[in-house]
């Protein structure tokens, strides 16, 4: 049941404090299912995330078995059972520039089919995110999110003699103009929620010196706000500003623990010493970015290329890179699987936010289209064909989901890229070294 009230709000409103500035969440009362005029609902905005894992897959233990509608969730992909109604998986598509770590990550989002050759030669296309964020730009706060676990390095060589923005971030504004990532969740909180004009710096600074909530400046607006609205949208304001507060305390936390002394590699200030706090600060702050339509892209890599985090905590001592080249030995291939299923358990605690969310007339969850996958298939050998990718979510009505669909052409990852952009509703007509869209709503011979 919807609560009317006489309060009518526009969709992108928002209460300024000192140094503050939040956007809400939707509201009834921004798009009332029934109004005096009979106009119909405003239907809920359509988001775009990629999320990248590095350092390619143990395919053996990735690919599902079945095709079509009648497949069943592979090892690594068990954790997907609530969200198998959601999910496309996609076999048999081939990366468009593999040059061993640098192609993997370089041409994910921009369909690149070759790059620089130097260490000062930084090239490779615009990716999809970039495109994406120019056609929201003029109807959200932040055009784009480019978010990453890993300190960015967009300097010096990292693989193959390549610059390190191949392996350090997906998103590229131009074809020389790669765009580094953030890892630290205060940067992040105060891009979606600080207020960047110039006349509130000081006392944004000011906030942050004294620890105050950024909900504290605009608390009286918030209690004016709620008094105007139906009991429906109180509650939704209440969870929201809650959740922001939390994120704020955890924040805050992890900063005061910075200046500890860390049995491991020290932090960088602002990010939990625990990898798993991180990352949750990071899913938490990326549901508030498109929960309160701050923006409808993002970017996020679990971990750069060539990454040398250990997994201790499931049973994997050894660095996540020189694992990875397993040379097919089965009980490192085993080993692999482990941080695999890892990454695709942590994804799916990322979804199950996402789908408790409430969004228009479904949740996040229902209104997003989530590209995860890796620019790598078999790692031992940089292995660019049949890449472990898949979509997941609702796609605002627009994905033909819970499907496994296999490519027997090797058709190119570009191709993909084009299809998602017409998904999008932002079509063009290539992208990258595409030769023509990805068909995934109908696909012959299968269910």
């Amino acid at each position: 049941m919807t609560f009317l009230t006489t309060k009518t709000l526009p969709r992108r409103t928002v209460l300024r404090g000192l140094g503050a500035t939040l956007a809400l969440p939707l509201l009834d009362a921004m798009h009332p299912a029934f109004s005096l005029r009979g106009m119909a609902a405003t239907p809920s905005p359509h988001r775009f995330q990629a999320f990248y894992v590095p350092n390619g897959m143990a395919m053996e233990y990735w690919t599902p078995t079945g095709e079509g509608t009648a497949f069943e969730l592979s090892p690594i992909l068990e954790p997907l059972a609530p969200f198998q109604d959601q999910t496309i998986v996609l076999s048999g598509l081939k990366a468009n520039w593999n040059y061993i770590h640098a192609g993997a990550s370089g041409s994910f989002l921009t369909g690149t089919t070759r790059g620089g050759r130097n260490e000062t030669e930084i090239l490779a296309d615009v990716s999809i995110d970039q495109l994406l964020a120019r056609h929201f730009a003029a109807e959200t706060q932040v055009a784009s999110l480019e978010l990453s676990m890993d300190r960015p390095n967009n300097a010096g060589a990292c693989t193959g003699n390549l610059s390190c923005v191949y392996t350090h971030t997906l998103s590229w504004r131009s074809p020389t103009q790669p765009l580094p990532t953030e890892w630290n969740p205060r940067v992040v909180f105060e891009t979606l929620f600080g207020d960047s004009g110039s006349t509130d710096r000081a006392a944004r600074e000011a906030r942050l010196q004294q620890h105050k909530s950024l909900l504290d400046s605009v608390s009286d607006k918030l209690a004016a706000l709620r008094r105007e609205l139906g009991p429906r949208d109180q509650a939704k304001v209440e969870e929201f500003t809650e959740a922001i507060r939390d994120v704020e305390r955890r924040i805050q936390k992890a900063e005061e623990q910075r200046d500890l002394e860390l049995p491991s590699l020290v932090q960088p200030q602002g990010a939990p010493p625990v990898f798993e706090d991180h990352l949750e600060l990071m899913f938490d702050l990326q549901v508030l970015a498109m929960q309160s339509d701050l923006t409808r892209v993002i970017s996020f890599m679990i971990s750069k290329e060539q990454s040398a985090r250990p997994y201790p905590q499931i049973g994997v001592p050894e660095a996540h890179h020189p694992l990875s080249h397993h040379n097919n030995v089965p009980e490192l291939v085993a080993h692999m699987s482990k941080i695999n299923h890892y990454h695709v358990e942590l994804f799916s605690q990322y979804l199950a936010k996402l789908r408790a969310t409430p969004d228009g007339d479904g949740s996040l969850l229902d209104h997003m289209t989530i590209l995860y996958g890796s620019g790598i298939s078999n790692s031992t050998r940089h292995a660019g064909d049949n890449l472990p990718l898949m979509l997941v979510g609702g796609g605002g009505g627009r994905l033909p989901s819970g499907r496994h669909l296999v490519y027997e052409d090797e058709p190119s990852m570009a191709n993909l890229l084009v299809t998602l952009m017409d998904k999008m509703g932002v079509p063009v007509e290539s992208h990258g070294g595409s030769t023509g869209a990805l068909p995934i709503d109908t696909l012959t011979g299968l269910l």
